[in-house]
């Protein structure tokens, strides 16, 4: 069996048909693994545990049935959904992982990531991060009713959206929303290994890297926006797969 690994799902009631593919794929491949880890953004926004949508009550039943037939269930913020606390998880029978974390993974440690922090030249984001990731943010934020909630989360999406559409322009969004080799080799410096797996870029590959004369790994996860992506790994190697786009 696999311990599997997953991330950037963006699940939106605006598309179902990716919510589909996720139900299918927990109800199939995922009950056979040994472990299924979400390294970030399962949803496309989270404002708060409160949140009524029949997707988040869709994805809390799945991830729980699979919990409880024996399948370890871990999930790690990512830039999207860091909002979602301890009720939603117990709700959802996951264990919340910090980011980053090392695990050992078939007698290997392996670092995990969602891999936002990786992308050090994008400033902007990386202040904007640093504030809503402080604790008194977050109480005052989540102190709001849940109608200002939403209606924050969509004005930072449409900014979002604006300020890639100025780098694509610029000719500037690849380097920028890419993560910077430096701070690669020093997630793998400060933690001493010599495997990385992280999502957030949507740029699915295996590279292999010279850190220090030390071979190392850097694993990208890909995005479920048009079809699913999963990282499997074994006692005998990993394999990083394209899941079939969902039917529509």
């Amino acid at each position: 069996m696999s311990i599997l690994f997953i991330s950037d799902l963006h699940l939106d009631p605006a598309r179902p048909e990716i919510t589909r593919l996720f139900g299918e794929f927990i109800d199939g491949e995922a009950g056979e693994a040994d472990a299924l880890y979400i390294l970030g953004d399962l949803f496309e926004a989270w404002v708060g545990d409160d949140d009524p949508s029949d997707t988040g009550a869709f994805v809390a039943t799945k991830l729980k049935a699979l919990a409880d037939s024996g399948v370890p269930v871990f999930f790690m913020h990512g830039n999207r959904d860091f909002l979602l606390g301890e009720a939603f998880a117990r709700r959802a029978g996951m264990t919340l992982l910090q980011d980053p974390v090392v695990i050992d993974l078939h007698g290997r440690p392996a670092l995990l990531m969602h891999g936002d922090t990786l992308c050090t030249d994008d400033v902007a984001y990386q202040q904007f991060r640093a504030q809503t990731r402080e604790p008194r943010w977050q109480q005052q934020f989540l102190a709001q009713p849940l109608a200002a909630r939403l209606a924050f989360a969509q004005q930072a999406r449409a900014a979002s959206q604006a300020r890639q559409g100025e780098l694509r322009d610029a000719g500037t969004m690849e380097a920028i929303t890419d993560v910077a080799p430096g701070a690669v080799a020093a997630a793998f410096r400060g933690h001493d290994v010599g495997l990385l797996i992280h999502g957030h870029t949507h740029r699915p590959a295996v590279h292999a890297l010279d850190v220090d004369g030390r071979a190392c790994t850097r694993v990208v996860l890909g995005d479920w926006y048009e079809q699913g992506s999963v990282l499997r790994v074994d006692a005998d190697g990993m394999q990083l797969d394209a899941l079939a786009p969902p039917r529509l």
